[in-house]
């Protein structure tokens, strides 16, 4: 009895050590330096992948209004840069910061460019997306621009579809 007791302790924890936070994540931003994701501890993080030559690519608009207006000590919008779905994001960390500042004014963070899925996929990502990690649900990224919803406490909350606009109801309800 005692044993099994232990052994079911033992997974418990195991398996709560393995939900990382959000904000346990390092990564690398579009100037190449360190970044901890614990500094956006206390804000709401919409987090998205972007690519400058998708159909989706004008949602930087919309994302840049958001930021504009909720983004202050209690929001952040942080875009991951990714290649992953036909080659829609080639370009150099550079020239991506370039294209983002040129064309849509974007002001708010952006990280290096990465893979948000496949074997190469990163390690926030992989948390993002796979529930063993998150605690949640499984949720693939099936595009650039999907959305994921972190709370200020770290915690994976939700995820939108990349068609689903920055401003939308539900995303400005969160918001709000």
């Amino acid at each position: 009895m005692r044993i099994s007791i232990f052994l079911i302790l033992l997974l418990i924890m195991t398996s709560i050590k393995s939900q990382n936070n959000f904000h346990d994540f390092e990564v690398i931003d579009i100037d190449g330096n360190k970044v901890s994701l614990s500094q956006f501890k206390g804000k709401k993080v919409l987090v998205v992948n972007v690519a400058s030559k998708c159909g989706l690519t004008p949602q930087y608009e919309n994302l840049q209004k958001l930021y504009e207006k909720y983004g202050d000590e209690n929001f952040v919008i942080i875009g991951f840069p990714a290649n992953n779905f036909l080659s829609q994001e080639p370009g150099s960390n550079d020239e991506i910061k370039t294209f983002c500042t040129n064309e849509y004014q974007v002001t708010f963070p952006l990280m290096a460019k990465i893979s948000v899925k496949g074997k190469n996929q990163s390690p926030l990502y992989s948390w993002l997306t796979k529930v063993d990690e998150n605690g949640v649900v499984d949720a693939p990224v099936t595009w650039n621009f999907q959305k994921f919803l972190i709370d200020e406490d770290g915690q994976w909350l939700t995820y939108f579809s990349p068609k689903t606009d920055p401003l939308s109801e539900e995303i400005v309800n969160w918001l709000e």
